[in-house]
């Protein structure tokens, strides 16, 4: 029998000590160390096994050497789904999936789970629900009875063995939270335990070539729990945006080896789970039956999609100290893009309250939305109203001038789609070849905007 020795481990940054001491000597946090065995006498050979996930010794070859493979794709059946991981679930990949509790992330993978098993060999292990919960919410979304193999299991060890057994083409965890293995002694989701069984999982997809999805909770600030190692160990990272009280439901990539990070999905959330909606862009508008002050219509580009978003903004006398609040921008954005208006138009909003709402709960991470969101701003404070077949976007910089975004001609195309013939874009994107139907006015200085609305 071999001994096992005892280290500890830090959760913040991972280093290790031989005994436990209340402060981490590396990071310096308090009350972080946590206690995990190691073998004495395991061979050198099965710690490469482990640890590198393969006895054969790795060479050094020249790129040239190397010829790429064609990634394989297994279709989900969920247009929305196969959109955000890239056209499809590569076989292989690790997909990790977060949101906030009840919003769907178990939903969504026991649909795609189904979809997957009428042609692949899928396996679905819960760790926080019974077999019994997983079979009601099925009937409950009216999926058909198929091949779908169950497993109620949370030990990694035990789930290693079932999966050398059984061999499934897809695998599904719920949750990595739930999952521990024997060999950490510290309580399941913990940093060290949700690590080792993450790296445990990756192992196993790459060494059998098995398509893995990953369900993550997430921390009261929106991040997945557990250390930011743990996105980086995985292939596809996915997050769940949005209230989970709201009707729409939306997918975003953050990070995706195999595609386009930054790509959404938008699903409606009804009886029969989550369904795809093939027209985002509608949902997103308030469709006024008239112009209203403070509503300005941009397009944003998400991944490789664009898409129509209304911006409202409210600017109102402050009583007391003055109030920046954004849903869906970053304050800070706010902030200095007042600061800009104030500076080179002489419009200043010192005195007021200003609130900014990306209507539908969507958040904007570009800065195309710059020009929309100061527009929506003047629109509020002169109690202007603004076409509402009027389409905004441009980058906004320190110095008052309107800078170009990528993409413009494929905006302003969307955008004809939906019905809007006016448009006020930097003057870099003006396009080349005039657009039938659409009055197009470029400008390349902050001021000329306050002309152009006032």
């Amino acid at each position: 029998m071999s001994k096992d020795k005892i280290q500890y481990i830090c959760k913040n940054c991972q280093a290790t000590a031989i005994k436990w001491s209340g402060q981490c000597t590396k990071c310096h946090n308090w009350n972080c160390l946590e206690q995990i065995k190691v073998a004495l006498n395991m061979p050198d050979k099965m710690i490469a096994t482990n640890y590198a996930g393969s006895q054969k010794q790795s060479e050094v070859m020249y790129l040239s050497q190397i010829k790429p493979q064609q990634q394989i794709r297994n279709t989900t059946n969920i247009s929305e789904l196969d959109r955000v991981l890239g056209g499809g679930l590569v076989i292989g990949s690790v997909v990790l999936i977060g949101g906030d509790p009840g919003i769907g992330k178990s939903t969504l993978l026991l649909q795609a789970a189904i979809n997957l098993s009428t042609t692949y060999k899928v396996l679905y292990i819960t760790g926080e629900e019974s077999l019994q919960q997983v079979s009601l919410r099925s009937k409950r979304l009216e999926m058909p009875p198929n091949d779908l193999m169950i497993l109620c299991e949370t030990g990694i060890e035990h789930i290693q063995e079932i999966t050398a057994k059984h061999q499934p083409q897809v695998l599904v965890i719920d949750s990595i939270q739930t999952i521990y293995s024997t060999n950490i002694n510290s309580s399941p989701g913990s940093v060290s335990q949700v690590k080792e069984c993450t790296a445990a999982l990756v192992r196993f997809a790459k060494q059998t070539q098995t398509s893995v999805f990953i369900i993550g909770h997430v921390t009261k600030e929106g991040a997945i729990a557990g250390p930011r190692i743990l996105e980086h160990m995985v292939d596809t990272v996915l997050y769940f945006e949005g209230d989970s009280n709201a009707r729409f439901r939306i997918i975003r990539c953050v990070k995706n080896r195999f595609g386009a990070a930054d790509e959404i999905g938008v699903f409606v959330m009804s009886d029969k789970g989550l369904l795809p909606v093939s027209n985002p862009s509608a949902i997103f508008l308030s469709q006024h039956s008239s112009d209203v002050s403070g509503s300005v219509i941009m397009v944003t580009y998400e991944g490789t999609r664009p898409l129509l978003l209304e911006i409202q903004a409210l600017v109102d006398v402050a009583y007391g100290q003055t109030r920046r609040l954004t849903l869906g921008l970053d304050h800070n954005r706010l902030a200095m893009l007042l600061a800009v208006l104030h500076q080179h138009t002489g419009l200043a909003m010192f005195d007021q309250d200003v609130y900014i709402n990306i209507v539908g709960g969507v958040r904007i991470n570009e800065t195309a939305a710059d020009l929309a969101v100061v527009c929506a701003c003047i629109s509020s404070f002169k109690k202007i109203a603004i076409s509402n077949k009027t389409i905004i976007f441009g980058e906004i910089g320190l110095a008052g001038e309107i800078r170009p975004v990528p993409n413009g001609e494929q905006r302003l195309q969307e955008a004809l789609k939906h019905g809007y013939t006016h448009a006020i874009i930097p003057r870099a994107n003006h396009p080349k070849n005039k657009i039938k139907n659409m009055n197009i006015v470029s400008i390349d200085r902050l001021s000329q905007v306050i002309d152009h609305i006032l």
